[in-house]
């Protein structure tokens, strides 16, 4: 049973109590409940059992019970307490001392008997008020109480709907999974053709490539026979081809005559028919005349950045002065060195030729194999399609039964709570309750959002599990633990966030009302009429 529930019994009763309240007689100070302890005519037992003593030492003004039981009217026991019957409002317990000391503690004056303070009964008064209180609160649970019912029939619905969903996805995943294998059949059988196809276009490609490449190196060794063949007598010779230092075996800088006639295959010249065992030997250095003679661009000269006048600053100006004549010189040695031969010489043609052989374009395909790869990719896509179409299946089967196997309350009743989200802006900041998954806190004017715990469990105490929220593993804080927040439900007939609040480092604390923590109000005629008293 809640608290709010609860109060509303105790004020129910003070409410029909009010009506026909009669004081029965006992001595003052003595709540009814205890009423049989304090028997005229007969020795008085403290209530601790101590002592026995007459009853007319009862409310005598001296202590004799250590518990102060003898004295429940006076102020003569340091630990006695005073009953204040109230009747037509709520009796309460004061302390003894405040018996007589001129201050009205009990609303129906009885507590300053003997003191002279003007006093004044309020009980009829407050019990008033409380009623109308209660008749507000009574009103709240009623009509929270009523929305819960209809909450309750709505997750009804709502599960049995999701199982149905559930069940109707369960069915249509297998037919999709029926339908996936069915596509992959029919894309494995429309790819081999495809492949196939497009391994001969290939095939096809290189060996054209190849015959034109072939073509290409045939002319590039008749241009360098001719080249080399510089008295036109139709052979190249020994002398002839170490005209060409680029073709030194040893790359020692010079091509000997030994090292020339071993590239002629051992001997001292030879014909257009014999070249093209040599071509074969010297094709990857061979540098055409008009490779030779192509103008090389002369290397950029490096541009110094100006040093900033912050760096220079650090410098006497002399150093500075010394350190320039000396970078000068250093340049001026560097213009006197003959530059590298093989800077200036360009690539061989082969290696661009071979370049353009690779980016060139390979030609479309036949219609034939197009339409085999036509074929192929559509197979492709209506496989892919069933298969986006399974993951969406699995993907809503997850979250139903995910939502399906959430703790609702008993009743299902804070179901209506799922994938929703309540907020809360204070001055600082602005605070979002999204139930059954996570609590945030973002600043209002800038910077990022803070997690203050996300779902964790129901922790009300026993019987009364659903009125608390524990949200944890929120963000860490600075050298602390990490955020977390409890969430306190109350009945109320709007679903909203009323307050929030740090009563510990990282620890806070959101005061939620929602109509599914309401309970039905108590009936007056459900009402036990045996108010103490009466």
């Amino acid at each position: 049973m809640s608290s709010v529930h609860i109060t509303l019994l105790l004020l129910m009763s003070l409410v029909v109590c009010t009506c026909t309240a009669v004081e029965i007689q006992r001595p003052r100070g003595v709540p009814l409940s205890k009423r049989q302890f304090y028997e005229e005519n007969k020795p008085f037992t403290c209530l601790d059992g101590s002592r026995t003593i007459p009853f007319d030492r009862v409310n005598d003004d001296y202590c004799d019970c250590k518990d102060g039981s003898d004295e429940p009217g006076t102020a003569a026991c340091p630990n006695g307490s005073f009953h204040c019957t109230n009747a037509g409002f709520r009796s309460t317990f004061i302390p003894s001392s405040r018996i007589n000391d001129g201050i009205c503690d009990c609303c129906d004056t009885t507590d300053e008997y003997n003191s002279g303070a003007t006093c004044q009964n309020t009980c009829t008064d407050l019990g008033r008020l409380e009623k109308e209180s209660l008749q507000k609160l009574a009103e709240v649970a009623k009509e929270g109480f009523l929305l819960k019912q209809k909450l309750i029939h709505e997750a009804k619905k709502g599960q049995e709907e999701k199982q149905d969903k559930v069940k109707e996805l369960q069915i249509k995943k297998k037919e999709s999974e029926e339908k996936l294998e069915a596509y992959r059949t029919v894309k494995e059988i429309a790819e081999q053709p495809e492949k196939e196809a497009k391994e001969r276009h290939l095939k096809a490609w290189d060996e054209q490539k190849e015959i034109v490449r072939m073509e290409k190196d045939k002319a590039r060794m008749a241009e360098a026979f001719l080249e080399l063949d510089d008295d036109a007598d139709g052979y190249v010779s020994v002398a002839e081809l170490q005209s060409h230092p680029e073709l030194d075996p040893d790359s020692d800088g010079t091509l000997t005559e030994a090292e020339a006639q071993e590239l002629l295959g051992a001997t001292d010249r030879v014909d257009t028919a014999v070249f093209e065992m040599t071509w074969s030997r010297i094709q990857d250095k061979y540098i055409s005349e008009a490779d030779s003679q192509a103008p090389v661009e002369p290397p950029q000269e490096e541009v110094r950045e100006p040093v900033p006048e912050s760096e220079s600053d650090h410098y006497p100006e002399e150093d500075v002065g010394e350190e320039e004549e000396e970078e000068d010189d250093d340049e001026d040695e560097e213009d006197d060195e003959p530059e590298d031969e093989d800077s200036k010489v360009p690539p061989p043609a082969t290696t661009s030729e071979k370049k353009e052989d690779d980016q060139a374009s390979m030609p479309p395909y036949d219609p034939e194999t197009q339409s085999l790869i036509d074929a192929a990719q559509k197979s492709r896509d209506e496989f892919d399609e069933a298969e986006r179409a399974l993951r969406e299946i699995d993907d809503q089967i997850k979250n139903l039964e995910k939502e399906i196997s959430f703790d609702f309350g008993p009743s299902a009743e804070f179901a209506y709570l799922y994938s929703q989200c309540y907020e809360l802006s204070t001055s600082e900041y602005t605070y979002r309750l999204c139930p059954f998954n996570r609590v945030t806190q973002k600043p209002k004017f800038g910077g990022s959002e803070t997690n203050l715990g996300s779902w964790g469990t129901w922790a009300g105490p026993e019987g009364n599990i659903y009125s608390l929220m524990k949200y944890d593993h929120g963000t860490g804080c600075w050298q602390g633990p990490n955020r977390s927040t409890t969430v306190k439900l109350t009945c109320g007939k709007e679903t909203v966030v009323t307050s929030t609040s740090e009563p510990s480092r990282c620890e806070y604390l959101m005061e939620f009302t929602t109509p599914a923590v309401c309970h039905e109000p108590p009936g007056v005629d459900s009402v036990v009429h045996d108010h103490e008293e009466l």
